[in-house]
């Protein structure tokens, strides 16, 4: 029985321990799941923080464009969205996603990838959680500086924007800007270096919603 609270106790550190981690990154530069994994493997890791100022306005726009078009106005989960996922798989249908950027910071901070049902249990209360502690830009900031954005260990929008285009992310074009978005989330099959059609045409779809998440950043003062 004492071996069976011990593994209890830290089963439930392990649970409660991004809880405690999250207020701490208020500031810093925190690192992914993904990429701890990586370099625990001698594979490549590229990534370069880049405070959110200093980044070209048009990516993170691109990005909510892309990945959360409600991104200043839900609090950490898109109900919505989320339950319109879930009736595409019910009914068999592809799912278009229901995961928030918020979602994806919990996830790639502190989880691990894939659609298991335990994963999303843990990154729905975590979401929450992290929309309460971190305010909209810097839950977005992080998410630019985690984000894979390359086809072997380039993560965040440096190394992406360098190694699809050659220049810092600083200095990125609205076009560019979208064809990073377009590769998300999975930049090993999608390339903003070399974008096909597909990427092409989701990229143009996101430069035409740049009005509207401009927007959003204007109704949001800490944004």
């Amino acid at each position: 029985m004492r071996i069976v609270r011990i593994l209890l106790l830290l089963l439930v550190a392990v649970l409660l321990l991004p809880y405690v981690l999250t207020p701490l990154y208020r500031s810093g530069h925190p690192v992914s799941a993904l990429m701890a994994w990586r370099t625990l493997k001698g594979a490549p890791v590229t990534r370069q923080w880049v405070d959110f100022n200093a980044i070209s306005p048009y990516l993170p726009r691109s990005v909510v464009g892309s990945e959360d078009s409600r991104f200043c106005s839900h609090r950490g989960i898109d109900w919505d969205a989320l339950q319109d996922a879930i009736d595409d798989a019910e009914d068999g249908e592809p799912s278009r996603g229901g995961s928030t950027i918020t979602q994806q910071v919990a996830k790639n901070l502190f989880l691990w990838p894939g659609r298991s049902v335990v994963r999303k249990a843990l990154e729905l209360p975590l979401a929450m959680w992290i929309d309460f502690v971190l305010s909209k830009q810097r839950i977005l900031e992080i998410y630019l500086n985690i984000a894979e954005l390359g086809p072997s260990g380039q993560f965040g929008a440096e190394a992406g924007s360098q190694y699809a285009f050659g220049h810092s992310a600083a200095t990125l074009l609205p076009r560019e800007a979208a064809l990073l978005a377009a590769i998300l989330p999975n930049p090993v099959k999608r390339s903003a270096r070399n974008p096909g059609p597909g990427v092409r045409r989701l990229a143009a779809t996101y430069m035409a919603r740049a009005s509207a998440v401009q927007r959003c950043w204007s109704e949001n003062r800490g944004f």
